[in-house]
């Protein structure tokens, strides 16, 4: 169970202060760890992550509206898409080391739910609902901008970097392929090391908790080595 300062960590981290501590320990509970207890005091997040995520579309909504003027409705929503999919939150939710404070029945632990995306990401909408209810629209939409909203280009750069990646190799003629050279670790918690290779070369090295994730990755790689030194 939680000790008052793993929590008192966890508000230090995201920046702000729960005047009910009861909203933040539910937003960390999965059901695994309540249906374990099979008590009602530990609600899990589910029906939090339900509002947050709903206070995330409406938030990052407005801030494309507001911030990119010119942008058409179609390329709002695709960026919209690129940043709060559930990836990038889980991207997001990793900065904040969120999976480390996730309450998680046995079952669930042993099998790598403290690492999955699907939970990580969850829980991040769960904490954007509780901060909602505990602080109202505006202290959300700081958590949101602060977190989720913040360095777009580069984010932007990643979450896209196989397409942007293939779109510039097409342009120039090449060819690229994804080749996996290793898989570590047991079953439930595997590690995928991916290589992007062109017309025949290595260029880039991915690795991740599945072959997706690292060929990102590997793509992110190239991208960032092809772009120009400042």
């Amino acid at each position: 169970m939680y000790r008052q300062e793993e929590l008192k960590e966890l508000e230090n981290k995201i920046g702000y202060e729960f005047k009910e501590k009861v909203l933040l320990l539910q937003a960390l509970t999965h059901s695994s760890f309540s249906n374990e207890q099979k008590i009602n005091r530990y609600k899990n997040y589910e029906r939090l992550e339900f509002l947050g995520d709903a206070v995330l579309e409406l938030l990052s909504s407005r801030f494309f509206f507001e911030t990119y003027p010119e942008m058409s409705e179609g390329q709002m929503t695709r960026m919209r898409s690129s940043m709060v999919c559930e990836p990038a939150l889980a991207f997001c939710a990793r900065d904040l080391s969120l999976g480390k404070y996730i309450l998680l029945g046995k079952g669930e632990e042993a099998t790598g739910g403290r690492g999955r995306d699907s939970i990580i990401s969850d829980v991040m909408e769960a904490v954007i609902g509780a901060i909602y209810l505990d602080g109202g629209i505006e202290e959300a939409d700081k958590f949101v901008k602060k977190y989720i909203l913040s360095d777009l280009e580069n984010k932007q750069l990643f979450y896209d970097s196989k397409t942007i990646l293939q779109e510039r190799v097409q342009k120039t003629g090449r060819t690229i392929v994804y080749e996996l050279v290793s898989e570590t670790g047991p079953d439930h918690d595997k590690t995928f090391t991916v290589e992007a290779i062109i017309d025949g070369r290595t260029a880039g090295k991915g690795q991740g908790r599945n072959k997706k994730t690292a060929e990102q990755q590997a793509a992110y790689q190239v991208l960032l080595a092809e772009m120009p030194k400042e």
